[in-house]
């Protein structure tokens, strides 16, 4: 069995999206004859905890801990913020709209002063000591993950030490990442992110990403074959194993944080209309929010009239959380209004995809996210300021769950977005570089 380094900093304990890409790739790459060793930290300040995602950790995997020095704990003092507060990535605080000047100058020393994230300081000593080990245990490939892309860096300086072929994978775009702008850099910064990027990029054997739109964004940037292989499901752990019996009421269930970006003005009106008009809609309705939701969206439900048809629950474990979600009659998928929206396709949309519920999707219609559920025809995506196509749908969904028609439906097209055909395609992928003369 050959061995890959998988450089990543998110890893369990940590829960959320970060950590679910390369667990599960990390699963079932003994499959297909790679065993995964995984270089994390001991001690990060994960915004989410999640205990429960150590169960999918594959007995193969060899699991490397160090410890980091974050700047974390000076932040938050110097915000005011109580010991247990998380901080977001890169320190936005997107919920607070009208930061004060703490806030405006924590952001500014962030994009200027930790390039190219909180995380530069683990990459000297992690390039140090990973020379050593790799000296007595040797590895074939070397993966690195990002966000956070100082991960990249520390595989970098150790394919142009050592040799080893490299896939440089991104999960979020680094330069053009929605809240780049918010960093406020200077020109010099800027400048040193770009370069950076550009390294990487061109450094690396492969780059991988994905998504397709974000595939272009690298591209322009600095390497014209980036390779797509997006997130996915895991059959054995997502899909309907527990026969969850449907909601009684007309459920709209969306899974994770709920950010002011994501905020969803003209679904909650094309709610509010379809309850003045029917009576019986207005009781049947049920939206149920599981995650972070910021005070803005809900101040927008509450404005809409939707306060006593909503439910919102606190993170639930992830295990917990997918008979609340195979249970729903309809999964909501919000779609970030930035300018990088086309190419934002969640993880959350393939364990969607899993539980076989109708998915309606508020976001571009020429869309990464959109280009999914067409393929899989599991769900409709409607653009953010069509309220009047948001209605017919909402409409459309009441019709069939009201006439006991609205049954869960797979068509064999998602088996391709199952973690076992990703993690094929990344072994695949593994074994060209490591074939190269």
């Amino acid at each position: 069995m050959k061995r890959v380094l998988i450089i990543t900093y998110y890893w369990p304990p940590s829960g959320g999206s970060g950590v679910q890409r390369w667990l599960k790739m990390s699963k079932y790459l003994p499959e297909y004859g790679w065993q995964p060793v995984i270089y994390t930290t001991e001690n990060a300040e994960y915004p989410i905890v999640d205990p429960s995602l150590e169960k999918d950790v594959a007995p193969e995997t060899e699991v490397i801990r160090r410890p980091i020095v974050e700047p974390y704990t000076l932040y938050k003092k110097f915000l005011g913020l109580k010991k247990e507060e998380t901080v977001k990535a890169g320190f936005t605080q997107e919920e607070n709209k009208s930061q004060d000047w703490k806030s405006r100058l924590a952001m500014w020393i962030r994009g200027n002063l930790f390039i190219p994230d909180a995380r530069r300081w683990w990459v000297k000593p992690s390039v140090k000591h990973l020379k050593e080990y790799l000296k007595a245990h040797p590895v074939d490939a070397i993966i690195s993950t990002g966000p956070p892309h100082s991960m990249h860096l520390i595989a970098l300086k150790l394919n142009e030490a050592l040799g080893i072929p490299w896939i440089a994978d991104f999960r979020d775009p680094w330069t053009e990442i929605d809240f780049y702008d918010d960093l406020h850099l200077t020109h010099w910064a800027d400048r040193k992110q770009h370069k950076l990027e550009r390294k990487v990029l061109t450094k690396a054997d492969k780059v991988v990403t994905i998504g397709w739109d974000c595939a272009r964004g690298l591209g322009r940037l600095g390497n014209r074959n980036v390779r797509v292989i997006p997130n996915g499901f895991d059959w054995e752990a997502d899909s309907a194993q527990q026969d969850a019996p449907l909601s009684k009421e007309f459920t709209l269930t969306h899974l994770g944080v709920i950010t002011p970006s994501r905020n969803a003005p003209q679904l909650w009106a094309a709610l509010k209309e379809l309850k003045e008009e029917n009576e019986e809609f207005s009781k049947d309705l049920k939206i149920r929010l599981i995650g972070q939701v910021d005070q803005s969206v809900a101040q927008s439900l509450s404005e809409a009239g939707l306060k006593d048809n909503t439910e919102i629950i606190s993170y639930v474990p992830h295990d917990e959380v997918l008979p609340m979600q195979q249970s729903s009659q309809v999964l909501l998928l919000l779609i970030n209004n930035t300018p990088n929206a086309k190419g934002i396709l969640t993880g959350k949309l393939f364990e969607y995809l899993a539980s076989g519920r109708p998915i309606l999707c508020i976001g571009p219609e020429d869309g990464d996210a959109a280009r999914v559920l067409s393929e899989t025809q599991a769900g409709n995506t409607i653009g953010f300021d069509d309220k009047a196509g948001i209605k017919t749908a909402l409409q459309s969904y009441y019709n069939r769950f009201k006439n006991n028609e609205l049954t869960s439906s797979k068509s064999d097209s998602i088996n391709a977005y199952s973690r076992q055909s990703l993690s094929q395609k990344y072994a695949s992928l593994l074994e060209s570089i490591v074939s190269i003369p």
